[in-house]
């Protein structure tokens, strides 16, 4: 690639001096590297003097068959660069598929309304260049910023409330109808998660409804049929608004959090780095996603007070 950089140098310059000012580099380095070439290739491909250089027809040849590709290889070469401090182009996300989509959409539509050139492929899974990850730590082997924990809140509509009461304990839950949520990659049903004395512990329940989507659980929640645990990031907007009643608000679990990761900073490229900054910068702590325990403690006193 060297040698060739410089025959099409030479070729234009006329000049092994010149060619080599232009690239940087000494005369004879230049001069190997053509020596180099013409060995690889068992021809002569200038005829030298003291003052000229010029080709032979074998050089011709060669400099029409050769220049084009190297001027679209140079031209490759320089758009990848150019790409990777573009905010532009592909951005690949990757994250879990349970109570992320509306977090997720918030972001993305911010960021390609700032960046349209930006084409998103977004892969939502539960297996958890960009990533989302739901745990207690970060993912080994990459470097993550914590945005916000999420909280496991035990939920019900007033309606379900109004028929079945108000579970006053942990311990009551098993005369109550709860949600099952099944693991989509164990298949076995997820405990329910408190905090008790500082401590996280799990509680068996024996669901009255069970299901894999998350969606369909708090569907099934609002309707009043059955009292459920959900993440905060889903339940907060009903919470807020009336629909649903948080209980056990001092029980509320939030050892895990959402993380956003990345590979390297090194090969970080701009758009990736930009999107980066905007998740932290949204979502690092974010209100809209974390009830504080005054907020939960109004909110259970306000919907127990309504009940008959």
């Amino acid at each position: 690639m060297r040698a060739i950089t410089v025959f099409v140098k030479a070729a234009e310059l006329g000049s092994l001096r010149r060619t080599a000012g232009a690239l940087g580099i000494t005369p004879q380095a230049a001069s190997q590297a053509l020596a180099q070439l013409e060995q690889h290739l068992d021809v002569r491909l200038f005829h030298r003097t003291t003052r000229v250089m010029a080709l032979t027809d074998e050089g011709r040849r060669f400099l029409e068959e050769a220049q084009p590709s190297l001027l679209g290889l140079q031209r490759a070469l320089r758009a990848v660069r150019q790409a990777r401090e573009a905010i532009s182009g592909p951005l690949r996300i990757v994250g879990p598929r349970s109570t992320f989509q509306g977090v997720l959409w918030r972001l993305l539509d911010e960021f390609c309304n700032a960046h349209p050139g930006i084409v998103p492929e977004v892969q939502l899974e539960d297996r958890v260049e960009v990533g989302f990850r739901l745990g207690p730590s970060p993912q080994e082997g990459v470097i993550a910023r914590r945005l916000f924990p999420v909280q496991l809140i035990t939920c019900a509509a007033p309606a379900y409330l109004r028929r079945h009461g108000v579970p006053e304990s942990i311990a009551a839950l098993q005369a109550h109808r709860c949600s099952g949520f099944r693991h989509s990659g164990t298949g076995k049903v997820v405990p329910w998660r408190f905090k008790v004395d500082g401590a996280e512990v799990e509680q068996t329940v024996a669901p009255a409804l069970c299901t894999n989507d998350e969606i369909l659980e708090l569907n099934a929640v609002l309707a009043g049929h059955v009292l459920g645990q959900l993440a905060g990031v889903t339940a907060g907007p009903h919470i807020r608004s009336g629909a649903l009643v948080p209980l056990l608000v001092d029980h509320v679990a939030d050892a895990y959090s959402y993380f956003v990761y990345y590979g390297s900073r090194a090969s970080l490229t701009a758009r990736a780095r930009a999107f980066i900054d905007l998740a932290v910068a949204r979502l690092g702590g974010e209100p809209d996603y974390v009830l504080s325990t005054r907020e939960l403690r109004t909110a259970f006193g306000k919907g127990r007070n309504g009940l008959p």
